[in-house]
């Protein structure tokens, strides 16, 4: 008897973590796609903001034609051509999904005030899905601005993103300033962060590179974070 109603709060404790999980998972998961919808509203807010701007800038070019004044164009058209630069997709790597991601993060990098240095080219012949490709990337990325928003004074944030094709290889490289505690754990590192999402973006990448028998390799130093990612062709 002793054994059935064992058994019984067993069965009972273990439903209830399981359930408890699964709520800790959805709402980790709705959160992300909160800071995505942040992420893709910040670049559609400034894309309005321009479209609403057209006809004024339209009408004050063609007022420096008539009155003939070419150098104040030309100052006129570099002013506008560096905030263009804030809104268009720059960033082009030769995959659409690659090119979503990287430009809705690093749009909000750039509203954080951080400094971004981004070379990024890829091949048409993945063996990486697009969606899991989305995950390395967007997970880096986010990983990324949180460490740099550990820094209060903007000037020293900054995040370098190079992606290349190595030794037959996607290499995906993503650096980072932080000023944040890290102690290394078994297979990786770990923040003093204690809240819900905390190392479900560093399990997110160790997960899908190891779906495709990749390679990750994660470096501190004092004030740099760097993560390496190699995965096979």
């Amino acid at each position: 008897m002793l054994l059935v109603v064992l058994l019984i709060v067993l069965t009972i404790t273990f439903y209830f973590l399981q359930k408890k999980r699964q709520e800790q998972l959805v709402e980790t998961q709705t959160d992300m796609l909160k800071q995505h919808a942040e992420e893709v509203e910040n670049i559609y807010r400034q894309m309005r903001g321009w479209r609403h701007d057209y006809k004024n800038h339209i009408q004050s070019m063609k007022a420096y034609l008539e009155l003939d004044q070419l150098p104040q164009l030309e100052n006129y058209l570099a002013d506008l051509d560096e905030d263009l630069v804030t809104i268009d997709l720059s960033i082009r790597t030769g995959n659409v999904m690659a090119d979503a991601i990287l430009n809705s993060k690093l749009s909000l990098a750039e509203a954080r005030d951080i400094q971004l240095n981004v070379t990024a080219e890829i091949p048409s012949n993945l063996a990486v899905s697009n969606v899991d490709l989305g995950v390395l990337i967007g997970n880096l990325l986010s990983n990324a601005i949180e460490g740099c928003l550990t820094i209060e004074d903007a000037g020293e944030r900054f995040i370098r993103v190079y992606i290349t094709v190595m030794k037959q290889q996607l290499y995906i490289s993503v650096t980072n300033s932080m000023n944040q505690v890290l102690k290394k754990i078994a297979g990786g590192y770990s923040t003093t962060k204690t809240g819900k999402e905390h190392g479900f973006g560093l399990k997110r990448i160790d997960q899908t590179a190891k779906k495709y028998n990749g390679y990750v390799n994660r470096q501190h130093e004092e004030g740099v974070f760097a993560t390496e990612i190699l995965l096979p062709l």
